[in-house]
């Protein structure tokens, strides 16, 4: 093998494509809503790390269990990058008819991209929240809320933070 690049060889760099079960794929007996998502802080310097918080109820009849995931997309990178990255899940249970806000942080390591060497980069991100991919299709009503947020300060290696 001489091309080592992962597009069209994995989903995350398909393109346009989306794959046939993409990760969170799956059913549940009850339904979910996605709302107050919040980034703090809006705008962050390059090495800092962005707490997340965003409330999930249970508007379904049943007690139900949902895998909440955290997907981060660059807006503008200088190298090749997946269209959305994984960054945090977790399983919540629910019970009918209540709420619970979950909390998350989202490390400056996990902003990085490959550029011969492991770099931060300051631009827009969007982060995406919610129980599958973003613009995934669904027969089952399902919500992705989504916010930006901005890093400022010059490009350094991951190590010079």
């Amino acid at each position: 093998m001489e091309n080592y690049t992962m597009e069209g060889r994995t989903y995350r760099y398909y393109g346009q494509e989306a794959p046939l079960y993409p990760f969170g794929y799956g059913l549940s007996y009850t339904t979910f809503q996605y709302r107050d998502l919040v980034l703090s802080p809006p705008v962050l310097p390059i090495c800092a790390n962005l707490s997340v918080s965003v409330v999930l109820e249970n508007t379904g009849q049943r007690d139900g269990e949902e895998v909440v995931q955290l997907y981060l997309r660059w807006e503008q990178s200088s190298v090749p990058v997946p269209r959305w990255q994984l960054v945090a899940f977790r399983r919540v249970a629910v019970l009918a008819g209540r709420e619970t806000k979950l909390s998350f942080q989202v490390v400056a390591e996990q902003r990085a991209v490959w550029a011969q060497d492991w770099r931060l980069e300051p631009g827009t991100f969007t982060l995406f929240a919610g129980g599958q991919q973003p613009g995934q299709e669904t027969r089952v009503p399902s919500e992705v809320l989504s916010a930006r947020f901005t890093v400022t300060g010059a490009a350094r290696t991951l190590r010079g933070c």
